[in-house]
């Protein structure tokens, strides 16, 4: 199962943490692990190409992480709303089987 932590304070994202492998199918022909690594690939290159956010982002095998270092502009937020969404859309399509998506207020 793959496990997706947000943690925000008063709004404002501060860190995703997505760590596990879906399940679904096999490597290499799991949709739910190409839906969510397409959602998160691409928020991190439209984070880079059309906002002046700061952050880091990290990889490796059934792991990524985004961690902002300021404070997150509108733009920002807008995409990682929309991440969110998307993350939550599939946790919902598939009964939380392979997917759990934790927002955290911290």
């Amino acid at each position: 199962m793959i496990t997706i932590t947000v943690k925000k304070r008063k709004g404002t994202y501060l860190e995703l943490i997505s760590k596990g492998h879906a399940g679904y199918a096999e490597e290499g022909q799991d949709i739910v692990c190409a839906a969510v690594s397409v959602l998160i690939i691409n928020t991190v290159n439209s984070l880079e190409a059309f906002t002046d956010d700061k952050f880091e982002a990290k990889e490796d095998d059934g792991y990524v992480s985004i961690r902002f270092t300021a404070p997150v502009t509108e733009k920002g937020k807008l995409l990682m709303d929309s991440l969110i969404l998307g993350l939550t859309e599939i946790e919902h399509s598939y009964n939380n089987r392979y997917l759990t998506v934790k927002v955290k207020e911290v």
